[in-house]
């Protein structure tokens, strides 16, 4: 099992690097808005009746108490009325203004939770397309559930941002404008003692959310380990298993899941802070509009309705600024995920298609094509070359087989034939065509690449054959009966329609490669790789394969990497690898003869045998 350092080392990392302000991080945000900005156009104009509404009913409760209190302060048009119908004006003006307020404010978070999924779904999908398109060197260093959380909980606290984050912000502060205008239209010594407490909490806030943000990328980061640590124990439940790991493995996890939860606390104790603080403050203020209202009340220049307002006000005005501190959570939780996003929509896809493609020349006589190393290096790391001065020729239709000790650089080599991995020096050419030259897609379409384990997806047996191309099931069949697997694909329970688990795990090892070289011949390809591809079939399947083999060789050129050497000693010739470099070429029989590397790797499975 690995451990979680490399996280490790990549957080800190990250710490080194130039932190983006949270303006620059919200802008990267806004071409995603601008694809939904009818309904933000929507969200926004709604702010200006939702807030007047809500400032409205504490006026008419106001109004109320000093109808029932008979004082001179209500308004002009209720004064010569009789009691009884002045007071249901007030009643029918304030169900109507909270019916206005509920409908408003329940189509404005409509559209704001709408927005807020539309660009969650842009961003997920740019990030899956970007995830896919980077080279395999990158997924080389990246754990995989680092690369879920990213997809997941990453992109879900990015929708936040906008939709009850940006928009709220801007709602809750045109609230409380709204307020303040109105209280110090009525009053202004309370509402400047009521604006004045809005100072100290402003500050307590934006202290409490830095915190809280630094808190909240650590508690992402562990998140990250915990998931990588997860899925690296499921996909190797067997060796756990079998090797009596659980406990070792759950006392790891038990440690990665102590630190997580300690960052998380971290962001709960700062987010509760700003909780404890605002309900303080608000009843402070509370407390300061009935000492100072009541003393104007008591020296005959204050009214008690407009007491009574304001003591609403003063819970309407510290309301907004709770919801704004709240928002301002998940806006500082969105920007983390922003930074944390930002680093993988950043990283460069180093395998790009030219911007002026070429295409390969038509076939003639033989299918296959010629391949040509030129001079090629290749390494993993800087300066620890793999590969090393590799130059030779395939010609079209001829059948190579790569042999070498472990570590000799047999896997490379189909690697950067099949440009999943860039040369640091040198060529690659395939019919006179440099890789490079070639789209992606035309380059693996003339490829028909057979590994050790065949990779299945869930679903259909057809669809894993197809993998998303149009064929006609006439052309499926025809593939799979040309690789001896259509008596097994009809054997199964609904044939070629048989849904498949995760990784095909309801079908044999055996069986998933039979699938695999159904897969390579519905393609025609140009060039055949096999990387051990037999070597997980008994003996009777491997025998089938074989004969299929000889159809679906014949006019293609084949690059076979096989331990067992007797499987290749029919092979046209044998590229022997050593570190990296090419020490030994010809044919079997031209190999042994020379008493070199072949010859003793050879006679070492044969004493074996």
């Amino acid at each position: 099992m690995t451990s979680s350092s490399p996280l490790r080392e990549d957080l800190a990392n990250k710490r080194s690097r130039p932190k983006e302000s949270d303006w620059r991080l919200f802008l990267r945000l806004v071409p995603y808005a601008r694809q939904s900005s009818r309904l933000l156009a929507l969200a926004i104009a709604l702010l200006i009746p939702v807030s007047i509404s809500g400032a409205v009913q504490p006026i008419v409760i106001g109004q109320a108490i000093s109808l029932i209190r008979q004082e001179n302060t209500t308004f002009a048009f209720l004064q010569n009325r009789p009691f009884a119908e002045a007071f249901n004006i007030l009643v029918v003006l304030l169900l109507v203004t909270v019916t206005v307020r509920i409908l408003l404010v329940s189509t404005q978070s409509y559209t704001v939770q709408k927005v807020g999924q539309q660009i969650t779904a842009a961003i997920r999908k740019d990030l899956f397309e970007r995830v896919t398109s980077l080279a395999v060197r990158f997924f080389d260093r990246t754990p995989v559930g680092k690369l879920i959380t990213r997809l997941t909980s990453d992109v879900e606290a990015l929708g936040d941002v906008f939709s009850t984050g940006a928009i709220g912000i801007v709602s809750d502060l045109f609230s409380i404008v709204v307020i303040a205008v109105a209280m110090f239209l009525l009053q202004w010594q309370l509402a400047l003692m009521l604006v004045l407490m809005l100072v100290p909490v402003s500050f307590a806030i934006v202290y409490f959310q830095h915190q809280y943000r630094m808190a909240n990328y650590k508690a992402r980061e562990e998140l990250s380990a915990l998931n990588a640590t997860l899925q690296e124990n499921i996909l190797g439940i067997n060796i756990v298993q079998l090797f009596r790991r659980e406990q070792f493995n759950a006392e790891l996890f038990r440690t990665i899941n102590k630190r997580y939860i300690t960052e998380v606390d971290k962001t709960i104790f700062h987010d509760s802070a700003i909780s404890a603080t605002l309900e303080w403050i608000s009843l402070v203020a509370i407390a300061g509009v009935l000492g100072l209202g009541g003393w104007f009340v008591m020296q005959n220049n204050f009214s008690f309705g407009i007491l009574s307002t304001f003591i609403l006000y003063a819970q309407r005005l510290f309301d907004p600024l709770r919801q704004l501190a709240e928002k301002f959570t998940s806006i500082q939780a969105g920007f983390t995920a922003v930074e944390r996003i930002t680093d993988i929509l950043n990283e460069p896809i180093e395998i790009r298609d030219p911007e002026h493609p070429k295409s390969l020349p038509p076939a003639r006589g033989v299918e296959g094509g010629e391949i040509r190393f030129e001079n090629v290096f290749f390494g993993y790391k800087t300066d620890e070359y793999v590969l090393k001065d590799l130059d030779f020729t395939i010609h079209p239709g001829e059948k190579v087989a790569l042999v070498g000790p472990t570590g000799a650089g047999k896997s490379s080599i189909i690697r950067l034939l099949c440009r999943l991995y860039e040369t640091t020096q040198g060529r690659i050419l395939l019919d006179g065509v440099d890789i490079r030259d070639l789209p992606q897609i035309e380059l693996r379409r003339h490829m028909g690449v057979i590994l050790q384990d065949g990779f299945l997806f869930a679903g259909d047996v057809k669809s894993n054959i197809t993998l998303g191309e149009t064929y006609s099931f006439e052309a499926i069949r025809t593939a799979a009966a040309q690789t001896n697997v259509a008596q097994f694909i009809e054997q199964l329970p609904q044939g070629y329609d048989t849904e498949l688990r995760e990784r095909g795990t309801n079908l044999s090892g055996g069986q998933k490669q039979l699938l695999a070289f159904a897969r390579a011949a519905i393609r025609n390809p140009r060039i055949l790789v096999l990387d051990e591809a037999t070597a997980s079939l008994d003996v009777g399947t491997e025998a089938l394969i074989q004969e299929a083999l000889e159809h679906l060789l014949v006019g293609r050129t084949a690059i076979i990497i096989a331990h067992r050497l007797s499987t290749i000693r029919n092979v046209d010739r044998i590229l022997v690898l050593k570190r990296g470099q090419l020490v030994e070429s010809g044919s079997h029989e031209e190999l042994v003869r020379q008493e070199g590397l072949y010859a003793s790797l050879y006679k070492l499975q044969m004493l074996g045998t």
